[in-house]
């Protein structure tokens, strides 16, 4: 079968190679998957410049999520049907043609649903529902500030904050208020022409946010920190703001993000919630399909609409990783074979 390698570090034009490769063979828990179409991820551009430490060693198979149909399955899996149309959770290994994963990271596709789109719902939307369901217990009438709101993680977490009555601040470009807007956040704010911790500051009065949702990471999420009222919790899922520059640049957002000591929390009665779905799927898979089946009854009631951004051949790898990385998409960005 034909697999995308990583096979150099930096640039896309220069960062990926097709090779032929086995297709690999379903462990007794697993899923073998012949591949449609696989979703791209901010993870798999950290992942491209070398800031991702769980990446596996060049040349390597990049890849968080794929779309297809069940080729076989391991001798324990009872829940799926080979010939059934799934989406699906990979540990890498998702930019070839074929694809093994755990049966509790597989779900199959809602009838009617584009197979391509139904990437944004395996590891975008289910970050997005461990964040803002799992993890908090939001409320009407809760302020919350969601980072990157057009993203794909980004959207379906303005979507599931809309669903339960929240008052949603959201930060993109200027050319994606609108789309933001469409959505549910009720005050767009452009992160690169306005201080949005001046902006919220100024119309809240104060520190008066319930929670904030931080992918960027560094002084973004110090200053979404600030903005949090007593009993406020931050809810942090990525580290964006370190792609652009050196892996000097990179030390500068960790240092970025302050320190923060267990006394401080308690005297303010504010919570920091970390979010890696990496660690959930491999130590506790039984939660990971929790989770899955909970986005897609979301998906049933029509409370997560993912958005496609774009679909790509896979021979235009390099431009897909260029589209995202430069923040152009708006919503999930699509590979197909």
């Amino acid at each position: 079968m034909k697999a995308i390698h990583l096979i150099n570090y930096g640039d896309s034009s220069k960062a990926f190679e097709v090779k032929e490769i086995p297709v690999p063979q379903p462990g007794s828990r697993e899923v073998l998957i012949k591949v449609d179409t696989f979703g791209l991820n901010f993870a798999d551009v950290v992942a491209r410049r070398g800031l991702y430490p769980d990446a596996p060693k060049n040349p390597a198979v990049l890849g968080y999520d794929v779309a297809g149909t069940v080729e076989a399955l391991g001798s324990e899996v009872t829940e799926l049907s080979v010939g059934d149309r799934v989406t699906a959770l990979t540990r890498f290994g998702g930019y070839a043609e074929y694809a093994t994963t755990m049966v509790e990271g597989v779900a199959k596709i809602p009838e009617g649903f584009d197979t391509g789109l139904s990437t944004a719902l395996a590891t975008q939307a289910c970050t997005a529902y461990h964040c803002a369901v799992q993890s908090v217990n939001m409320h009407d009438g809760d302020k919350v500030l969601i980072h990157a709101a057009a993203g794909g993680v980004g959207s379906t977490l303005v979507q599931i904050a809309k669903s339960k009555g929240c008052i949603v601040y959201g930060t993109a470009s200027k050319s994606k208020l609108a789309h933001i807007k469409s959505i549910g956040v009720d005050y767009p704010i452009d992160y690169r022409s306005t201080d949005f911790y001046k902006v919220i500051k100024d119309q809240l009065g104060g520190p008066e946010l319930d929670y904030a949702f931080d992918s960027i990471g560094g002084k973004t999420f110090k200053q979404s920190y600030k903005l949090l009222k007593p009993s406020g919790t931050m809810v942090f899922f990525g580290a964006a703001s370190q792609i652009g520059g050196s892996k000097l640049k990179a030390l500068g957002v960790v240092a970025g993000f302050g320190l923060f000591s267990p006394i401080q929390l308690l005297m303010s009665s504010k919570s920091m919630i970390a979010v890696n779905m990496l660690r959930i799927a491999d130590h506790k898979p039984q939660l990971f399909q929790r989770i899955f089946n909970g986005v897609m009854d979301y998906v049933e009631q029509g409370i997560i609409k993912p958005t496609l951004a774009k679909k790509f051949h896979v021979d235009e790898i390099a431009e897909a990783h260029e589209y995202l990385e430069t923040r152009q998409s708006i919503g999930k960005v699509v590979m197909e074979w």
